[in-house]
């Protein structure tokens, strides 16, 4: 075999891959000579069958077989030869080959770039936290007795009020035509909650037991379904009950019905609830600037192939948001030739800090454990009470899916480490402050692993991954 190294450009490697026609002569009659001991053909005994008659039945796929594993041969062999650490699988073109003449082939390979790491330890960073107020417990509190609260009939002549449950029909129409998710019977809907569109709950307000009403009112322009959206609508709503609310009390039997002793281990439970949502809080911000100071500290190039994986998962985001109506603000004016500039931009630096965490971890001997898979399945099975077991039995059953949870794990292992040498230090901060998207403050522009909202921009979800 005679590798010859063609081209060498930044992390680009190509090279040229000879494989003479005596070497894949030799392998073929050696893999047919392996196929001959076991293949039964009438009248012939195992192992006696005539070299001629095992090349014409099975000489094709043998020597297909053959071509397959010295062209992988070839590819490892110039990798190992060169000691290159691959980004990506190896591209391969056979460039000329006829039976019964040399094999010639070329091997492009991009290969990982030399990591130089900044001194983890010269690291500082603030890590903002909030005190869990009193007033936070209250208002948790008062939301849990408003899930739990009651609501008896009203007398027949009541007026709805703000506040109170009106049980309705309804059915809404657009250019008088009825719409798709317009319609309930029986309907339970609380005047005051907006949780209808814009103007619905108002115009029920007053309503009394048997009325019917024509609500009109105008989809929002940002509405999810790009059908509706901005269009006005008329719903038929016909009133069957009001139904005042009953106070759910802040006592002890409230407790006792979430299964805790008094109202003062509820508060207890409640607060620790809270601190450990601060505390996800400001690890958040703390991951995100880290990984700012890693980027501003490390300016390599990266394997343009990672680049181009980690843009097209992007802008295929984009894509679909686009198609659902979802557009960042920031983004609208600005053409696509704009667009793939940034979103490249961040691919690119995604790869880039990527390969720094992963450095670290080679460097330092990070592993992931049985421990570590075992804790993130049940961290996941805690996403879905009463379901735990089917979860289980998902990452049971599915390497796939238990090994998609590797990649997590490692980065923030990693994330631990280096916090672990670095100087962080406290910065009291108010709640609201903690609450921001580090993503609108200036100062940021990396993003850590939560996307709080549930429905964010390709652009926001793309710096959430990172």
């Amino acid at each position: 075999m005679q590798v010859t190294q063609t081209n060498a450009d930044g992390l680009k490697r190509e090279f040229k891959v000879i494989i003479s026609a005596g070497q894949l002569a030799t392998k073929v009659e050696s893999r047919l000579v392996e196929v001959g001991r076991n293949v039964r053909i009438p009248g012939f005994r195992p192992g006696k069958v005539p070299m001629g008659i095992l090349r014409k039945k099975y000489g094709s796929s043998v020597m297909g077989e053959v071509l397959e594993s010295a062209v992988n041969d070839g590819a490892k062999q110039a990798i190992e030869e060169h000691q290159l650490r691959p980004a990506l699988q190896p591209k391969i073109e056979i460039t000329s080959f006829t039976e019964g003449s040399d094999l010639e082939f070329t091997v492009a390979v991009e290969t990982l770039p030399e990591v130089q790491l900044m001194e983890l330890s010269s690291l500082v960073l603030e890590k903002p936290v909030a005190e869990v107020a009193d007033q936070a417990i209250e208002e948790a509190l008062n939301r849990i007795a408003t899930s739990r609260e009651k609501t008896d009939p009203a007398a027949g002549d009541h007026a709805a009020e703000s506040g109170e449950v009106v049980v309705i029909d309804f059915l809404g129409k657009v250019d008088g035509v009825a719409f798709d998710g317009g319609k309930a019977e029986g309907y339970s809907l609380k005047l005051g909650s907006n949780t209808f569109i814009p103007g619905f709950e108002d115009q029920l307000l007053g309503a009394k037991a048997g009325d019917e009403r024509v609500v009109k009112v105008t989809f929002p322009a940002e509405y999810g379904n790009s059908d509706l959206a901005g269009k006005d609508a008329e719903f038929e709503v016909k009133v069957h009950e009001v139904r005042q609310v009953v106070p759910t009390s802040l006592d002890d039997e409230l407790a006792k019905g979430l299964g805790l002793d008094d109202l003062e281990a509820l508060k207890k439970a409640l607060r620790e609830e809270i601190e450990r949502d601060y505390a996800g809080l400001s690890r958040a911000h703390l991951k995100r600037r880290l990984l700012d100071q890693l980027a501003l500290h490390h300016e390599f190039a990266v394997p343009q192939g990672m680049v181009d994986l980690e843009f097209d998962a992007i802008w295929k985001q984009l894509e679909k948001d686009k198609a659902e109506g979802r557009v960042d603000p920031a983004d609208e004016g600005k053409s696509d030739d704009d667009l793939k500039a940034e979103y490249r931009g961040i691919a690119e630096r995604r790869v880039r800090l990527g390969l720094v965490l992963s450095e670290v971890g080679r460097k330092n001997n990070i592993a992931i454990t049985q421990e570590d898979l075992n804790r993130a399945v049940m961290n996941e099975a805690r996403r879905f009470p009463g379901q735990e077991h089917l979860v289980f039995q998902y990452y049971q059953r599915n390497a796939d899916a238990l090994n998609s949870l590797r990649a997590p794990i490692f980065e923030e292992k990693v994330i631990d480490f280096i916090l672990e040498l670095a100087k962080v230090s406290d910065k009291a901060v108010s709640l609201d402050e903690l609450q921001q998207d580090p993503d609108a403050n200036p100062a940021s522009t990396a993003a850590a692993e939560e996307a709080k909202p549930k429905k964010r921009s390709a652009k926001k979800k793309a710096q959430a991954e990172e």
